[in-house]
């Protein structure tokens, strides 16, 4: 599965980030200096603090979470270019496991 997000207002991720930080009461001193300062830093990882992934799936029947992991680059997104097709990497996929050449 992959998600790709277009986040509008990286300032207000990073807020809300730093929000969850501060309400996390189990959360001990070193710790959460070192998460503010990677929330602060890098908006993919105050995104990652704000969203679980099993949280995505766990209502969801026939799915078990085994693994999840987060990557993060820019990219300049336009959903009308031809040159942008979501289902390109499926069918190199759907190629290599039938032993074809993707």
């Amino acid at each position: 599965m992959e998600l790709v997000l277009e986040v509008e207002d990286a300032g207000e991720v990073t807020k809300a980030a730093l929000s969850r930080i501060a309400g996390d009461p189990e959360l001990p001193a070193d710790e959460r200096a070192q998460a503010e300062a990677a929330v602060t830093e890098d908006t993919a990882e105050a995104l990652a603090y704000l969203v679980d992934p099993f949280d995505l799936v766990s209502e969801v029947p026939g799915i078990e979470l085994q693994q999840a992991s987060w990557s993060s680059e820019p990219i300049s997104y336009d959903p009308d270019s031809p040159d942008w097709d979501l289902d390109e990497d499926d069918d190199r996929r759907d190629d290599e496991e039938e032993g074809g050449i993707g």
